[in-house]
Formats: structure tokens, C-alpha cells, sequence
């Protein structure tokens, strides 16, 4: 194949640093039938990816990715390499900024075609126009034709004249056999509690009795950082490793739901853990170490939760497990206490992972953060499997541990209080019974475009609390009686500057204005309106704020403590 006649000297690429490295990307569906793969940078994780993944300690660098005008003074371009065993496949890669005040409405987004052929394309930056009303860097996107295209990328940032990134860091070889990769698992081994239930769930899959494994949680339990999502997340790992280890007549739910903490978990229970009250399942793996920060009551939510799954029979077995973030943080501090109260075993991913982090390979190190982490708050395939490895650790302690008396869980003084223990959900079509007396006004119409989360082992996600009220334009009042000693409201989250804010009103003093957009991406927020000691008929109003009526709204449902 002839080349140029003259073909253009090369620019100078300058120093660099990688934010992505050696990530497994997968199209997940898109309305348009497209797989796409999001990969968010907002908020701290472009920081921390430039930490973690670049090696930065330079804090006017960190200080500079935190806004557009500072990024784009910093960065020349962004190096985008993309592999995938179909190299005929067209790969899109999308950037995007976030709008200053609204935050998909104004951004630039600039998109190239990427061949998955394993060599790098440089986006120089300065080729483009960029509006002043860009505010952070928000996001990057892998756009496939298709969903479940599977890719490693790149991504590195090039920087300007007088930035200087500090020489990558070679990757290790993971050995998940050595005894660096034992000690993790050891490690993470919180307490076996009293594992009588847990003993019992395990005895009868080995006799080959039907035994079903649920995990509710947040975003790592839904899947986030694993690729594919539905087959690579830690709870679909456990599934395979307890199917290997203990019985093979096992089925699985996975009911985690991104951006939500026990709050919302302990409402949306019993449909979509128990889905509806068809299935029981005989073990729980509980996952909101890391997203209950979010939880308004600092542990009671969490603590009625736990109560709730060991409420279900007295074989119900229950294991908590506490993944961390990036940071080394997670919440097993405010939340093991709940654990030990009831002895139920738990698992510490942080007590894992973390204390190797800061060791040498030759002296200890399994892996990088780099490595286990896909983003600031999200594991990756490999992070996924040590947590799977972990849980099934504990579990085959228990099986080799001998056979102990079940605990009196009842008899235990809680450590927050039991509240919200039998809270239920009630929408327009769940338990409608519970809502006397609606009326809808203006918010008579049914919101589509809601969070979506993939359960079980199934790819195509779902939407969250479909049966809605949504307001799209008008100020009359949704109203309802609703007889409770508490009560809480669902409502839907989004980043568009569409939604606007409503007032609740409790026999008719205004408690809460609910503010879809403080969020800022389409998720549901749980917040209580009422609560007391005793249950009385109260009546519930929910309307547009001056000025908002022309802006929509939507009521998710309610969670009634009767």
C-alpha cells in the first residue's frame, strides 16, 4: 500500500499518564439497540483515577482536573486505544463535559471512530472548539453496534508544555494461588458469627436440595465495573464458586440497584428480593458498606433491613459483606456493630485488599488499586472475583467448622432501633390498598425514563419503580391518606433541567422539598416525611413550587411503616 508523498512530521506527544488502563469494556443496551460502555468522570473520580491509575501526587495537576477550563489548559490530547478479537468492528469513543448549570444541556461532546486493532489514536484537543459553558469533565463513552462487544481500552491524557506526569508503574501478574492471595481472603474474614443458618444452608446444597442465593445492595451489587456486567459481578461469581463447591441445584437473584443506599433496600425488599413474595430465599448476602453514608438515619435503615431478612423464617441465613472504595473507606465501623449484635458472619473487602495495597510485589503486594478498582468507587472483573473469592471463603470455614445452636436474634437489644423493620412498598399498582383517598392532579402521568438496573444474570436491565406518578406540567396537588406510624417517599433523581421541585406537605405543614436535581444523574432517593410512635391516618400532598409547575416531577412511591 503506497503512503503519503508528503506526509505530516509527527507532533511531539509529551509526557502523559494513563487514566484507564488495560479496562475490559462491554456494550451494555442502549434504547437505540447500540451496546454502550460508561465510563463516568465526574465528581472525584477523574482525581482518582489520575492518582490511582497515572500515579499524580501533583496536587495543582489534581487541582486542575477538577474543572473544564482547568483541564482543557492542562491536557493536549487524549490517547485512545481500543482491542477486541473482532478488529472489523467499528468502535465509537465519546468525551463529554458537563454543562455549568445544566449538565447534559450545554456540555461539548466530541466523538471519534476507533479501530480495535490495538493501536493508539491521539485526539489533540486544540482541533476542536470548546464552549465556555462547559464545567467538568463528565464522562466518556465505548459506542459499539451492537450489545456484549467485548474491547480493552486505553485511555492516557497528553499533557501540555510545563506538565510533567511521573513514569508508569509496570503491572503485576496476579497469582491467585499463592499465599499473598490467601492472606487477602484470610484477612477478610471479619467474624463467622454464629454461622448455624449459614451451616445449614450449605449441608443441604451438598444433599442436592434447591437452595437460592440472594445479594441486595448498591451499584457493586448490581455490577458496576464488571464486564459484562450480568456474568462477571461478584454476586453472579459466588453463584458459580458456591455451584462448584457446595451443590449445583442453586438459583440466584441479584437486586442491586446503583446510587442507593438500605434506605431504599429495605423498601423495595419484598419485590425485588422476594419478587413479590414468590420465592424465599434461604441465604442473603447484604452489600451497603459503601453507599449508606447516603442513609439519612446513620444505621437504622441498614440494622431494619437485617432484621427483615432473618425475620423471613428461622433458616433464613444472612451475611453481610463490606466492600470499600478507592479511598480505603467504606462504613463497616457504624455497621459491624449491627452484624455482631445479631452474630451474623461478615466479610471486610477493605480488611482484605487494602493492607496489601501499599506493599511491594516482593513483599506482599497481589495487586495494584489500579487493579481491583475500574473507577473511584467500583471494582473490576478481578476486584469482583476476590470479593466472590472472600464470601466463599467464609462460607467453606463454616462448612469445615463443627455444627452450633442457632442464635435468639429477637432477644438482642438493637443497636439503632428497629423503626422502619416492616416498612412496605406502595406504589400505584403494589399494595395500592395502603393509599386511601388519591388524587392524583397534576401528576397523572407515568414516567418511562426511569434507572434501570440488569437483575439476576439477565443483561437487559429493567426499569425501577415503574408504577409512577409523574408530573409533567400544572399545580394541582397529588394527594392521599395513608394510615402509618412512618412513612417515607421515593422519588426519581435527574440530571435534566426539565425536572423541577415540589413541596410535601403532612397534614399540611410542609416537611421536605423534594429536589430532583440535587443528584444529578436519573436515580431513586428515599426520604422520610413522618414518623412517630403511634399509627395514625395522615394526609399526604405533594405540589410544584411556584414557578416549577411547567417542569416535571416524579413520585417513585411510598414506603409505609404501619
Amino acid at each position: 500500500m503506497a503512503g503519503p508523498k508528503a506526509p505530516k512530521d509527527p507532533t511531539a506527544k509529551g509526557s502523559s499518564f494513563y487514566i484507564c488502563r488495560q479496562k475490559e469494556v462491554a456494550g451494555n443496551p442502549a434504547p437505540d439497540g447500540r451496546g454502550i460502555q460508561f465510563i463516568y468522570l465526574d465528581g472525584s473520580r477523574l482525581t482518582t483515577f489520575a492518582r490511582m491509575v497515572g500515579s499524580i501526587t501533583d496536587e495543582t495537576m489534581i487541582k486542575n482536573l477538577e474543572t473544564a477550563e482547568g483541564f482543557l489548559s492542562m491536557v493536549a490530547g487524549i490517547g485512545v486505544t481500543v482491542e477486541a478479537d473482532d478488529q472489523n468492528q467499528v468502535v465509537d469513543f465519546a468525551f463529554q463535559m458537563y454543562g455549568k448549570k445544566d449538565t447534559y444541556g450545554e456540555g461539548d461532546t466530541i466523538t471519534v471512530h476507533c479501530q480495535p486493532d490495538g493501536m493508539e489514536q491521539i485526539i489533540w484537543l486544540d482541533d476542536y472548539q470548546w464552549s465556555e459553558n462547559n464545567g467538568v469533565v463528565g464522562q466518556m463513552r465505548f459506542e459499539f453496534d451492537r450489545p456484549e462487544r467485548l474491547a480493552t481500552v486505553d485511555v492516557k491524557l497528553y499533557l501540555r508544555e510545563g506538565f510533567t506526569a511521573p513514569e508508569q508503574e509496570e503491572r503485576t501478574e496476579i497469582n491467585v494461588d499463592g499465599e499473598a492471595y490467601q492472606a487477602i481472603l484470610k484477612r477478610s474474614l471479619m467474624s463467622m458469627g454464629n454461622y448455624a443458618r449459614v451451616k445449614k444452608v450449605l449441608d443441604r446444597a451438598k444433599r442436592g436440595e434447591e437452595v437460592t442465593i440472594a445479594f441486595i445492595g448498591g451499584s457493586i451489587t448490581q455490577g458496576a465495573g464488571a464486564t459484562p456486567i450480568h456474568l462477571k459481578s461478584y454476586a453472579y461469581q459466588t453463584w458459580e464458586r458456591f455451584q462448584a463447591n457446595f451443590g449445583k441445584n442453586v438459583k440466584l437473584i441479584k437486586a442491586g440497584v446503583g446510587g442507593t443506599p438500605s434506605e431504599l433496600g429495605m423498601i423495595r425488599f419484598e419485590r425485588d428480593v422476594l419478587r413479590s413474595f414468590t420465592v424465599k430465599p434461604d441465604l442473603i448476602v447484604i452489600e451497603f458498606s459503601v453507599n449508606d453514608e447516603g442513609d439519612e438515619t446513620k444505621g437504622l435503615c441498614y440494622e431494619s433491613l437485617v432484621r427483615k431478612c432473618l425475620a423471613l423464617s428461622d433458616d433464613t441465613a444472612v451475611i453481610l459483606i463490606h466492600a470499600v472504595f478507592a479511598n480505603d473507606w467504606n462504613l463497616e465501623e457504624r455497621l459491624g456493630p449491627v452484624g455482631e449484635r445479631y452474630e451474623v458472619p461478615m466479610v471486610s473487602v477493605r480488611q482484605g485488599v487494602v493492607p496489601q495495597f501499599y506493599l511491594k510485589p516482593e513483599t506482599g503486594r497481589v495487586l495494584t488499586k489500579s487493579q481491583f478498582f475500574y473507577d473511584v468507587f467500583h471494582p473490576t472483573n478481578m476486584g469482583h472475583t476476590i470479593m466472590a473469592d472472600c464470601l466463599i471463603y467464609l462460607m467453606k470455614q463454616i462448612d469445615a467448622a463443627p455444627a452450633m445452636a442457632d442464635t435468639d436474634w429477637r432477644s438482642k437489644e438493637p443497636v439503632f432501633g428497629t423503626t422502619f423493620e416492616k416498612v412496605e412498598l406502595a406504589d400505584k399498582a403494589w399494595k395500592s390498598e395502603l393509599l386511601k383517598n388519591l388524587t392524583m392532579g397534576s401528576f397523572c402521568e407515568i414516567d418511562e425514563d426511569l434507572q434501570r438496573v440488569e437483575m439476576d444474570d439477565v443483561l437487559a436491565p429493567v426499569p425501577e419503580f415503574p408504577n409512577n406518578w409523574a408530573h409533567v406540567s400544572g399545580s394541582e396537588p397529588f394527594s392521599v391518606k395513608i394510615s402509618c406510624k412512618a412513612l417515607l417517599i421515593v422519588s426519581k433523581d435527574s440530571g435534566s433541567a426539565e425536572y423541577g421541585k415540589a413541596t410535601v406537605r403532612v397534614d399540611g405543614e410542609e416537611v421536605l422539598t423534594l429536589d430532583p436535581r440535587a443528584v444529578g444523574w436519573t436515580h431513586c432517593t428515599p426520604q422520610i416525611i413522618y414518623r412517630s410512635e403511634e399509627t395514625k391516618e395522615h394526609l399526604i400532598e405533594v405540589q410544584m413550587i411556584p414557578g416549577d409547575e411547567e417542569k416535571k416531577m416524579t413520585i417513585l412511591g411510598f414506603g409505609v411503616v404501619r
